[in-house]
């Protein structure tokens, strides 16, 4: 176990398990992680080993002896006739028979309906009534002589659930954790690595989590297949229902006029939608209509009553192209069906997750480590619900009084579901706050600039927020940064004509130094004293564009660096040397000298790495050599040229996330501009000016 791993066992001992678990218990059982971990949670929310492998075996013993597989249902039909009775797990729904006034349960794997349910039940589990909730249920089997009478009844049932928690522990115990902490607490609890991800890519993949926490919350993320988009709203919370977004109608979502039943928002704390984008999918303009009057005032109609609810939307889809050529040819909204892709609708939405971002699910992102109880974490994020979080970043910062009311709401209640996951408590410091500021005010403007791109109506709004000390800020989308010239564009704009208006970058950013197109030496412009920054997530960054202008011309190179010891490391170093070699002329021998640190524990490793990088090397016309700092002194990262150039390197070389290096097929393994970026400087000065 890790450290941290040790840390969660101690402060929320029993309400913890083990992640790796569920996919050992799961079998053929298909059923949600949530129910899983609620029988692991009984079994198995320990650190000992014996208890475990015990646990385990017990939870086995259960779903092998108790959870109905459809092909399987005749079978425990006849043992519930045979012994009377009989425990089950199944997915329960609950219909009113009016002809009769009686409630009925239908259990969909059993296949049995018509199961006499009394009202007590109901009162204690609405949510039967809506589309049936996990349990674990003693039906009982007794034959009439009556037709009419159903021989199936329902004796017991327990939704799959925690009974009750201790909010004021929970809390309690969050002050042991530093934020850091608490982020990769919440990152192993939703099932994956953190050393997978990045700081910026876990906050992304914690506001999926927002929707649970904050009411009447609307958020929206397209991006590409396969990054786990929907998987949080169909494995991590009861209080979550995941719908395809072909099966909307107005009486499942809101209201039936002809019975008076109430729709999905009156039971679920999130409803999200599912496979939500395709421009050929129609959708029902009535639907349309009254989502957007829900999204806005929180309230829908049933005839001449108003109703109240809840529950936030979320929808998720995939989209069918990149992002620039989304901003060149359309907008970011640009997958979504044609009713949906409506100002008036878009505008409702608070905040839009860039899928993008988000890498494509590998097996190294799922973690082994401890995380909260799924069913448990959800009962605590339910809770925070009632809670209003939406001022607490006014003690350190306040936003421009441009920003509209709309988009005021929008960054205020993203805050406060952020806030809640972070900081239940309270604690958190300037730098904390101005962190989660930036990344609301972010996913609100990209509503924002979008909308101005559908229609030109909507006034430009700059996105700037102040601090204390008066100091102003701007805030820009990633994708703002990195193509400024698609992002600029109105709608009405020429292909090769951008909005003369572009807002300034809230931090420095190189112009010699362009990001955006293709490397080479020819295009290269000469080199200059500069200062780049790269956030986190971004793209199209690669070593010939950072360093290949001021290598250019050099035959002596010195690179400092205290990290080049692991496979990674060393394989940057390598495509640092295939920059040398394209930015030098082939009849020239280039002296690349490299000053480290020895790694400790693979020492051996590390020097066979770094003797396979000259070898390969010199056949090229590069001379590597290197020397083991022995003072274990040196931190600072730079690359020196015989031409006068300092490069100052913040991160040294490792500037890339995590990527799939086995996959041959990987475009980002092959290409560095196909590379998420972790956040990092560089500043290039000349010798003697620094």
């Amino acid at each position: 176990m890790t450290a941290l791993d040790d840390k969660i066992n101690q402060e929320f001992a029993g309400l913890v398990v083990r992640k790796d678990l569920v996919k050992q218990i799961k079998g053929n059982a298909i059923v949600p992680t949530y129910v899983l971990e609620y029988l692991l949670g009984q079994y198995c929310a320990t650190d000992d080993e014996a208890s475990i492998e015990s646990g385990i075996e017990t939870v086995k013993e259960i779903l092998r002896k108790h959870y109905v597989n459809r092909n399987e249902a005749n079978k425990i039909q006849s043992d519930i006739k045979e012994r009377g009775r009989y425990k089950v797990i199944d997915r329960i729904k609950v219909v009113l028979n009016e002809k009769t006034d009686a409630y009925e349960a239908i259990f969909e794997n059993l296949g049995i309906k018509k199961v006499a349910v009394d009202s007590g039940t109901i009162k204690q589990n609405p949510k039967l009534l809506v589309t049936g909730v996990w349990c674990i249920a003693d039906v009982q089997y007794e034959f009439s002589e009556d037709a009419r009478v159903s021989p199936w009844l329902l004796d017991s049932l327990k939704p799959i659930q925690v009974a009750d928690f201790d909010f004021y522990a929970y809390v309690t115990a969050r002050e042991q954790f530093t934020l850091e902490e608490w982020i990769d607490v919440l990152m192993q609890t939703i099932g994956f690595n953190p050393e997978a991800f990045g700081r910026r890519s876990k906050l992304l993949q914690l506001m999926r989590l927002v929707p649970y926490v904050e009411r009447n919350y609307n958020l929206i993320e397209l991006g590409p297949k396969g990054t786990g988009k929907s998987h949080i709203y169909s494995e991590f919370s009861p209080h979550g229902q995941l719908i395809s977004g072909g099966e909307v109608t107005v009486p499942k979502l809101f209201v039936n006029n002809s019975n008076g039943r109430i729709g999905l928002v009156g039971f679920w704390d999130v409803v999200a939608f599912d496979e939500f984008a395709g421009r050929n999918k129609k959708a029902n303009q009535a639907l349309v209509d009254i989502m957007k009057n829900y999204m806005a005032n929180k309230t829908f109609s049933r005839g001449v009553e108003t109703i109240g609810a809840e529950a936030s939307f979320s929808f998720v889809g995939n989209t069918d192209h990149n992002v620039p050529y989304m901003l060149k040819n359309s907008d970011l909204f640009e997958a979504l069906p044609a009713q949906f892709h409506d100002s008036a609708f878009i505008d409702r939405i608070h905040a839009y997750l860039p899928g993008w971002e988000i890498d494509v699910i590998r097996g190294e992102m799922f973690t082994s480590g401890y995380g909260f109880i799924a069913d448990y974490l959800a009962e605590i994020l339910r809770h925070l619900r009632t809670d209003d979080f939406s001022n607490r970043h006014q003690t350190y910062f306040s936003m421009s009084e441009s920003i509209s009311t709309r988009d005021r709401e929008a960054i205020n209640k993203t805050m406060s579901g952020l806030m809640k996951l972070l900081f239940p408590a309270g604690g958190e410091t300037e730098e904390e706050v101005e962190e989660l500021l930036k990344l609301a005010m972010e996913c609100r403007k990209r509503v924002k600039d979008q909308l101005k791109r559908i229609d030109a109506t909507y006034p430009k709004v700059e996105f700037v927020y102040e601090s204390r000390s008066g100091q102003q800020h701007v805030v820009q989308t990633l994708e703002e940064v990195q193509f400024p010239a698609f992002y600029h564009k109105a709608a009405s704009d020429d292909d090769d004509e951008a909005d003369d208006v572009i807002v300034e970058p809230d931090t420095p950013h190189a112009a010699n130094v362009d990001l955006n197109v293709p490397a080479s030496k020819d295009s290269n412009p000469a080199p200059s004293e500069d200062h780049v920054v790269i956030a986190e997530n971004q793209t199209g960054v690669n070593f010939d564009k950072l360093f290949g202008p001021y290598l250019a011309g050099a035959t002596e190179i010195t690179l400092t660096d205290p990290y080049l010891r692991l496979f990674h490391q060393i394989r940057n170093l390598m495509e640092f040397v295939e920059t040398v070699i394209r930015s030098k002329a082939p009849e020239d021998n280039v002296s690349l000298n490299i000053i480290t640190s020895l790694d400790d524990t693979r020492g051996e490793q590390q020097v066979q790495y770094l003797e396979q990088v000259k070898l390969n090397a010199e056949t090229a016309g590069v001379r590597v050599s290197w020397e083991f700092d022995g003072t274990g002194t040196i931190h600072a990262r730079h690359i020196t040229t015989n031409t006068g150039w300092k490069i100052l390197l913040d991160r040294g070389l490792d500037v890339f996330q995590r990527y799939e290096m086995n996959d041959a097929f990987s475009l980002a393994n092959r290409i560095q501009e196909q590379r998420a970026c972790k956040g990092f400087e560089v500043t290039y000065v000349r010798a003697g000016t620094q």
